[in-house]
């Protein structure tokens, strides 16, 4: 079973910046891709991000040019690097892990002031 813990959500004032690590309990095999997902509050869940087996990303357009994902296969881990955060941007940020099964992480509360 794949856990996923994620850190590095916090409150960040508006133009700000935060990296999101998201760290697998174990070398994820059969990887189809890994990404981000957040949740404001009353809102559905949301793609921010994703990253393929092979590289490729792709943002929603909401973040484009302002967020980064990345990854380090060698610690099994995924980042998430936000730029010039906007308070429209605060949610609860979730990471995920697509294999045979999807994998959750557990969260982390971003919020960004005006």
């Amino acid at each position: 079973q794949v856990q996923l813990v994620e850190s590095g959500g916090g409150l960040v004032q508006a133009g700000g910046s935060l990296r999101l690590s998201c760290a697998a309990s174990q070398t994820i095999f059969r990887l189809n891709a890994m990404g981000w997902y957040r949740q404001a509050p009353g809102k559905q869940r949301e793609l921010v991000a994703i990253i393929t087996s092979g590289g490729s990303t792709n943002y929603a357009d909401f973040v484009k040019g302002r967020f980064t994902i990345s990854r380090d296969n060698a610690k099994n881990t995924v980042y998430l690097q936000m730029n010039s955060l906007k308070p429209e941007d605060t949610a609860v940020y979730y990471c995920w892990i697509s294999t045979n099964r999807s994998y959750w992480g557990q969260g982390t509360q971003v919020t960004v002031s005006s």
